[in-house]
């Protein structure tokens, strides 16, 4: 197997899974980070997600698309997602955090056994990406960089804008969800289609 680039970028988006969780705990072991560790931890999660952007560009640009590489990159966006997420549940424990977290966390999960089903049963092409689920991973990405970032600005409290923005992207995260369970829905409830 040869590395492309837009492969090489991917892993680089898995490598820094354990730089971001690193940088955001650091105040508890050294205080003096206090001040600038949130707005790293927010540039290692843009840097992540510009990383997704380009290396898809790339891909399709130099047609250097791979199996490995379409296998792995929903892999890296979906757990660059879910560990932010995770250390946001942990800083801020509130309901209203924990269930818009879950909501997006157990779409993920759901939507990709229902893409690895289709693909079983050759009908993977009607559940591929659709526009809304682009909005909502949009969506997400601007919430997480503003809750990770954690400082208000003068007359604007930018944390409860990214709390708002995550619930926003909860519910889109519902919306693409039923989007893609509708056109999956023929194959799920015919009874030749691999009923266990």
């Amino acid at each position: 197997m040869t590395l492309t680039l837009p492969t090489i970028l991917t892993l680089f988006r898995i490598v820094l899974l354990p730089v971001i969780v690193v940088v955001f705990y650091l105040p508890e072991y050294f205080p003096t980070t206090a001040s600038w560790s949130n707005i790293a931890a927010a540039g290692v999660f843009v840097l992540a997600a510009v990383t997704d952007w380009l290396d898809g560009w790339i891909a399709r640009r130099y047609d250097l698309t791979s199996a490995f590489g379409a296998f792995l990159d929903p892999v890296a966006d979906k757990l660059m997602v879910a560990v932010a997420l995770f250390l946001l549940v942990q800083q801020n424990p509130t309901a209203l955090m924990a269930v818009a977290s879950a909501v997006i966390v157990g779409r993920e999960i759901s939507i990709s056994a229902l893409r690895e089903w289709m693909a079983e049963i050759g009908q993977r092409a009607k559940v591929g990406v659709a526009w809304i689920g682009k909005l909502k991973t949009t969506m997400q990405i601007v919430a997480i960089v503003v809750c990770l970032h954690q400082r208000d600005v003068p007359e604007l409290r930018l944390y409860r804008i990214g709390e708002a923005l995550l619930v926003v992207a909860a519910v889109l995260t519902i919306w693409s969800a039923l989007v893609y369970v509708r056109a999956a829905w023929p194959a799920l409830r015919d009874n030749d289609s691999g009923r266990v």
